[in-house]
């Protein structure tokens, strides 16, 4: 029987085969790292339901509350600290005291029983962070949380990716603030923000950047 394809074809069988692999490989991967970094599944920009929708934008930028009223434990401790109904009841047994809305509060003061809230940053458990030693070395709540006064419900502003970590323990100096800075919202940094955050970093004893970046540091 004659051969109905040139023997060249075999080449160009080969060389389809390559190049679609490398297409798969190529747009796998990419598609994986826009799915890696998509709100989907960082769950960043994306507002998260709560029993009681707490609005910060109201508490914070309006009555001017300061971080540290609910998230006692934020300056001396690895954990924030989720406020206790009492908390919430230093206000609300004398304002808004018949709301609907803050019906489940009333009832969890009542009874004992504590509202579940659904936490918003949640690092995996491979990832060690601790509150204390960011609050304390000059980083303040809206570099990590965003502007939270600004926010009427609650959700990531940043991924939390290590990538997105790597950039400020590359360059801490771009994110330090004064120590009475930290819990200001409104604070945005200087022209000479890396000047001023060098010799903070001096002033607050940063580890060096090879440390801040060792697997180590986050890793235990």
């Amino acid at each position: 029987m004659a051969q109905i394809f040139p023997k060249n074809f075999n080449n160009l069988a080969k060389i389809s085969i390559i190049v679609t692999a490398l297409v798969v490989a190529i747009g796998g991967g990419v598609f994986n790292l826009i799915v890696i970094r998509s709100s989907y599944l960082t769950q960043a920009q994306v507002a998260i339901e709560q029993p009681i929708q707490f609005s910060h934008k109201h508490h914070v930028g309006g009555l001017g509350l300061d971080c540290r009223y609910c998230h006692t434990s934020v300056e001396d401790s690895a954990f924030a600290g989720i406020p206790p109904t009492r908390t919430c009841m230093n206000c609300h047994s004398q304002v808004w005291v018949t709301s609907p809305m803050l019906e489940p509060v009333r009832s969890s003061f009542e009874t004992g029983k504590g509202l579940t809230w659904q936490r918003v940053h949640n690092l995996a458990d491979f990832a060690y962070f601790n509150h204390s030693i960011h609050v304390n070395k000059g980083v303040g709540c809206s570099s990590c949380h965003g502007k939270v006064d600004q926010m009427p419900l609650m959700w990531k502003e940043n991924t939390l990716q290590m990538e997105w970590c790597l950039q400020c323990h590359r360059n801490p100096e771009k994110v330090l603030r004064p120590k009475e800075e930290i819990f200001n919202m409104e604070w945005e940094p200087p022209a000479d923000q890396e000047v001023k955050g060098r010799e903070l970093a001096k002033q607050y004893n940063i580890p060096s950047k090879e440390l801040l970046t060792s697997c180590s540091t986050c890793h235990r």
